[in-house]
C-alpha cells in the first residue's frame, strides 16, 4: 500500500520478484485491493500470499501520529511479521517517514548501541557508491555520522562486494580545515575508526567515483540526491528536446538511440529499487513513492541480498566492536 499508485505497482513488483528470485512474497493491505492486483498477474503457482492489513500510513500523514494512531496499519503488520521472524525483509515504497516512526518506536527497534539509523542510499553511478544518511536524521552529532560511516561501509563491502570501502566524508572541498563544525569534529573520529577513511570529498568528487560511501547528515544528503535525481532528469528532457529540432539531429539520435538507453539504463534509480535503513533490527529496504513494478522487484533483490550476507548481524558486530 505503499507507491503513489498503490497497489497496482506494489503487486505487480512482488510477482516480477516472486517469478525470478523464487522467494516467498507477503503481500501486506487492504486484502480485497491487493486480491484484485494480484489476480490481474496471473500468479499462479507463484509462492505469494496476502496477510490483510486494515489501516494505511499515506504519504500526508504525519508519521508520529499515524504510528501511533494506526497501529493496525500495513506498515506496523509487516514490519511486524519481521520483528517475530515470520519474514526476513520489509520492502515498502511508502511514507519514509512512517516507516522510521514505526520500524524505531513501535516494532524493530534499533540495534543497541546504534545511536540513530540512517537511510543509505545507493546512487545509480558507475561504482555504485552509497551516501549516508539520506534523510532521516536532519540534524546530526559527530557521533552519528561515525556510525553512519560504520555501517554504510559493512553494508557496502557484504551486499556490494568491495574490499575495504573508501569513506569519504561529503564537504565543500578536500582540506581538512573546510566544513562547517560537524564536518571538523568527524574528521577526527573517522581518521581513528580502523574504517578506509579517504578523507573529504566534494559532490562532484563522489559522482566520480572517488569514494565508495559518502557521509552526511540527512538533511545535506537528501538535497544532495533530490538535487541529482533533478539535474538528470532536466538533462534527460533538454537532449530529447534538442534531438527533435531538426531533421539532422532527429536522424542522429536514432542512430544513437542505443547508446542512450545504454545510459539511461545506467542512470536509472529503478535499478536500484530502494534505500536500506540501517541501524534497525531488521532488513528494511525504503523505495521511492514513484516507484513502477521493476523497481519494487530490484528493491526486493536488493533486500533478498542484504538477509543472505547477514548485514543486520554484521552492524550489530560492528557497532560491539
Amino acid at each position: 500500500m505503499g507507491s503513489d499508485n498503490h497497489p497496482g505497482p506494489d503487486v505487480a513488483g512482488a510477482v516480477l520478484a516472486a517469478r525470478e528470485f523464487g522467494d516467498e512474497i507477503i503481500l501486506v493491505g487492504d486484502e480485497a485491493a491487493v486480491r484484485q492486483e494480484l489476480d490481474k498477474q496471473n500468479p499462479a503457482g507463484l509462492p505469494i500470499h496476502i496477510i490483510h492489513a486494515s489501516q494505511v500510513i499515506s504519504m500526508t500523514d504525519k508519521p508520529s501520529e499515524a504510528s501511533r494512531s494506526k497501529p493496525d496499519s500495513s506498515m506496523h503488520v509487516g514490519l511486524n511479521l519481521v520483528k517475530d521472524g515470520q519474514a526476513d525483509a520489509f520492502v515498502s515504497a511508502g511514507n519514509t517517514g512512517g516507516i522510521l516512526a514505526v520500524a524505531m518506536l513501535h516494532t524493530l527497534r534499533r540495534i543497541r548501541g546504534i545511536k540513530r539509523p540512517a537511510l543509505g542510499v545507493i546512487f545509480p553511478l558507475g561504482n555504485h557508491p552509497m551516501l549516508t544518511d539520506n534523510g532521516a536524521n536532519a540534524d546530526c552529532k559527530p557521533e552519528y555520522l561515525l556510525q553512519f560511516a560504520m555501517m554504510g561501509s559493512i553494508y557496502v563491502e557484504r551486499v556490494r562486494g568491495v574490499d575495504r570501502p573508501r569513506v569519504a566524508l561529503i564537504s565543500n572541498g578536500e582540506e581538512e580545515g573546510k566544513g562547517n563544525l560537524l564536518i571538523k569534529e568527524t574528521i577526527p573520529l573517522l581518521l581513528e575508526s580502523g574504517l578506509n577513511y579517504v578523507g573529504n570529498i566534494e559532490p562532484k568528487e563522489f559522482v566520480q567515483g572517488k569514494a565508495d560511501v559518502g557521509v552526511t547528515d540527512g538533511f545535506t544528503g537528501n538535497v544532495m540526491l533530490k538535487t541529482a535525481e533533478a539535474v538528470a532528469s532536466y538533462m534527460s528532457g533538454l537532449i530529447r528536446q534538442e534531438i527533435k529540432a531538426s531533421p539532422v539531429t532527429a536522424v542522429g539520435g536514432l542512430l544513437a538511440r542505443p547508446a542512450f538507453d545504454r545510459v539511461r539504463r545506467q542512470l536509472d534509480p529503478d535499478e536500484v529499487g530502494g534505500a536500506p535503513l540501517l541501524g534497525v533490527n531488521g532488513v528494511v529496504i525504503i523505495g521511492h513513492g514513484r516507484s513502477n513494478a521493476y523497481a519494487i522487484k530490484q528493491a526486493v533483490g536488493q533486500a533478498r541480498k542484504a538477509v543472505e550476507r547477514d548485514i543486520v548481524n554484521a552492524i550489530r558486530a560492528g557497532v560491539a566492536g
